[in-house]
């Protein structure tokens, strides 16, 4: 071979030839305490990658400093040593998703937590995901029914919209998400159930009586329990809201409810002070309102070519003594497109469930409606702020004038026929019912300590002989579908009176 095919042939050689060098980044463990690792030598470390330890638990890069990377452990972290290696994934924090995951108890690795076995997926979804902008998403018009007359008839919540459920402990907050999420059967909705930092055996009481209604058929339960580390109640919203952006994607409408939200600040407090970021009002780090905002703006409804489906929010918040002013609330309150506040004063007089009309709101308000429902339950807000006028002033006098018994009567059966027992929720169209019969005084006739046993019966009544009524009422609100219903409920008070 000559001297010029040999140089050609070794250049051909040195073209080809391509290093196939596996390069992965390790880190060593600095020190370890609290569920927080310090890692020297991770330079390219992204915020919020995977890191992978020795001992097989995956980290979080939280803070990414000069000399060090902030990792919050999300699993055994007191199996990891100091001088330990830490592996970078160059994943960004995800959790695997598919559609079995309907009907199942997962932690917020999305890690089956239920004894059913395990999860067959379809995709890796990321926790943190940038909200859909304006342009893409659509008003909120379309009725997200909670089957609770109070909130259906006054504080209506539609699909796409943030709602927030406030009150003190043990005002019945969850029932309310429950009661809501029982609701949704049929309606053609998925649900996911955040619990962060509940005990598990309320939240394994909650999936039984999920169970028993058939919900489980749509709804996921995300539970990070009072007894997991402060790092997994900090990821399982997001975990909660990837779930849902996976139906999303899908072109579906889902349920979203945050139980609760100052249990999952108090989480990210202790997190941020164990990485030494500076604390601000109440130790709180300053980004606090950037921590639930980011989770809360992931809520919206989509516009056809966005594939049309919705995130409606529930998130739970819990006030001391009622004071809706502390950092928290006013923050979420900020965020979120009105609030039902519950209050511990109704709750101890009997009134369930306990919902102080005159300080919850809804800012969709009555385009969240059916044409039924509104047309039905305009007067009652006003109606009810008046009675309460009426009730503390008539307490001082006893000659009361006719037309102020009148109101006060009124006013005391209007919150008679408000309670509603836990776990019944109520279709739209009987709710319309019992409200139109109250509101155009077809109920003054009945003894208020009748009230609960006249609807209950008006309900069987309806089902039983007036079917045809509830389909009308459901199509829309027309002048032979009020007068069909005004002939119905006569016809009933009738035979109940007799």
């Amino acid at each position: 071979m000559n001297t010029e095919a040999l140089i050609k042939k070794i250049e051909n050689q040195i073209s080809s030839f391509e290093t196939k060098v596996d390069v992965t980044e390790y880190g060593i463990v600095q020190a370890i305490g609290d569920g927080i690792a310090r890692v020297s030598g991770l330079a390219n470390c992204k915020a919020s990658e995977m890191i992978e330890f020795e001992n097989g638990a995956i980290g979080v890069a939280l803070n990414l400093e000069e000399d060090t990377v902030g990792i919050i452990v999300l699993g055994d972290y007191l199996s990891i040593k100091e001088g330990d290696k830490a592996k970078r994934t160059g994943e960004i924090l995800s959790i695997p998703v598919g559609n079995d995951i309907i009907g199942r108890v997962v932690d917020p690795l999305a890690k089956p937590i239920d004894g059913k076995g395990g999860i067959k997926t379809d995709t890796n979804q990321l926790m943190e995901r940038v909200a859909p902008g304006v342009m893409t998403r659509e008003p909120v018009s379309v009725p997200m029914q909670t089957g609770i007359k109070v909130i259906d008839a006054l504080v209506p919540v539609g699909r796409g919209q943030r709602e927030l459920i406030i009150g003190d402990r043990q005002t019945c907050k969850t029932a309310i998400a429950i009661d809501t999420i029982l609701n949704q059967k049929g309606q053609n909705m998925k649900c996911v159930y955040v619990a962060i930092g509940q005990k598990k055996s309320k939240v394994m009481r909650a999936v039984k009586a999920l169970e028993e209604a058939g919900a489980m058929d749509y709804t996921t339960v995300v539970l990070a329990g009072a007894s997991d580390s402060s790092s997994l109640q900090y990821i399982a919203p997001y975990a909660g809201v990837a779930i849902a952006e996976y139906f999303l994607d899908k072109g579906e409408d889902v349920l979203v409810v945050y139980d609760d939200l100052t249990k999952h600040a108090a989480a990210y407090r202790e997190i941020s002070l164990l990485l030494r970021r500076p604390p601000g009002r109440e130790a709180y780090p300053g980004d606090v309102f950037y921590l639930h905002s980011r989770l809360l703006e992931r809520a919206c409804r989509l516009n056809e070519e966005n594939g049309g489906g919705s995130i409606t929010a529930l998130p739970i918040i819990e006030t001391q003594g009622g004071d809706v002013s502390a950092y928290i609330p006013t923050n979420v309150i900020s965020i979120t497109d009105g609030q039902i506040f519950l209050e511990s004063g109704l709750f101890n007089k009997g009134i369930r469930p306990a919902i102080n009309v005159g300080l919850s709101v809804s800012r969709v308000g009555g385009a969240a409606q059916t044409k039924a429902m509104k047309k039905t339950a305009g007067p009652m807000k006003l109606g009810l702020a008046q009675y309460r006028e009426l009730e503390s002033f008539a307490q001082f006098g006893s000659d009361l004038d006719p037309q102020t018994k009148a109101a006060l009567d009124h006013g005391s059966k209007s919150i008679e026929l408000l309670k509603q027992d836990q776990f019944s929720p109520i279709e739209m169209t009987k709710q319309v019912g019992s409200i139109y019969a109250l509101n155009n005084d077809l109920l003054k006739d009945i003894d208020i300590t009748k009230v609960a046993e006249w609807e209950k019966s008006f309900y069987s009544f309806l089902d039983a002989s007036k079917s045809a009524v509830l389909e009308e009422i459901k199509k829309g609100w027309t002048k032979e579908a009020e007068a069909s219903l005004r002939e119905a409920i006569v016809e009933f008070n009738d035979t109940f009176s007799a």
